[in-house]
């Protein structure tokens, strides 16, 4: 297991059991965020692939992770607030995020980023439970890399599928229909999504009804990251709330003018809801 990852949390049968029953949430930049840690987010998606057999009754469950720069386009894309406002699970993925919960007096317990939930996910696997999973996204061959690393490292997960769509696929009926095929052709437990945001969060919103699988994961690069193609912030930086530094620094052309943006807006985010709970709080 790399160093940067921490030890798979132990998930019983009662803390999926608590979590099921009821996930609070706290209200945040227009969305609701799940006040859950990264223990408590494992076992109530073990519980929506192992509790039943068979697919859940209007599709597929999902799972976004919102980090600034969700929450800055999110304030103007109505279609990734549609898809937030769907989704059956919201976990704070930036450290940012996080920090301003507890500013604003909404404490949420701790970041959960989908780059660790995926690997924590697998490796809390007991030996009694088979993994399903497809990949889709990231750029051609880089999912079969991923899938033969995952292969190797974690034992209880079956790879049954990889698919990187094209650029544009998301526009295209037909490609569309291909991806819900290859998908249906190998009914997954787990969906892992690496195409982006906000793309991934619109298409999973868009067609989860469809979507012959029990969860699926918006998780950005964590394809990447499990193929070895990018690779994760040292571990102090992740501790200082800085990996944003090390992705910026490794991809500047891309990154840096969207980074940019986010130093500029999520400040003003904030003090955006601190003065709406303060005008909810005297009303």
């Amino acid at each position: 297991m790399p160093a940067t990852m921490s030890p798979a949390p132990k998930v019983s049968a009662t803390a999926i059991s608590e979590v099921s029953k009821a996930i609070p949430t706290v209200s945040l930049f227009n969305m609701k965020i799940h006040r859950v840690n990264m223990q408590q987010a494992i076992a109530q998606i073990k519980c929506w692939m192992f509790a039943r057999q068979e697919m859940v009754p209007g599709g597929c469950r999902f799972v976004v992770t919102p980090n600034v720069d969700h929450a800055v386009l999110l304030q103007t894309n109505k279609r990734l607030s549609s898809a937030y406002s769907k989704a059956d699970l919201v976990l704070a993925d930036g450290h940012p995020v996080v920090w301003a919960s507890r500013l604003l007096g909404k404490k949420l317990p701790e970041r959960v980023p989908g780059s660790d939930l995926v690997p924590l996910l697998f490796s809390s696997l007991s030996q009694q439970e088979r993994l399903r999973v497809f990949l889709l996204g990231a750029a051609p061959g880089v999912g079969l890399r991923a899938a033969a690393n995952i292969g190797r490292r974690f034992a209880q997960v079956d790879i049954v599928g990889v698919y990187s769509p094209p650029l544009g696929f998301e526009t295209k009926p037909s490609e569309n229909e291909n991806i819900l095929s290859k998908i249906a052709e190998v009914r997954p437990d787990l969906v892992v999504i690496g195409l982006g945001a906000p793309k991934q969060e619109c298409w999973i919103a868009e067609h989860c009804e469809r979507v012959q699988a029990k969860v699926a994961l918006c998780v950005g690069a964590t394809i990447d990251f499990l193929a070895g193609e990018k690779k994760r912030a040292p571990v102090w930086m992740q501790r200082l709330g800085i990996e944003w530094l090390h992705r910026m620094l490794s991809e500047p052309k891309r990154l840096v003018k969207r980074y940019a943006k986010d130093a500029w807006v999520f400040p003003q985010l904030v003090f955006r809801q601190w003065r709406k709970d303060r005008t909810a709080m005297k009303s």
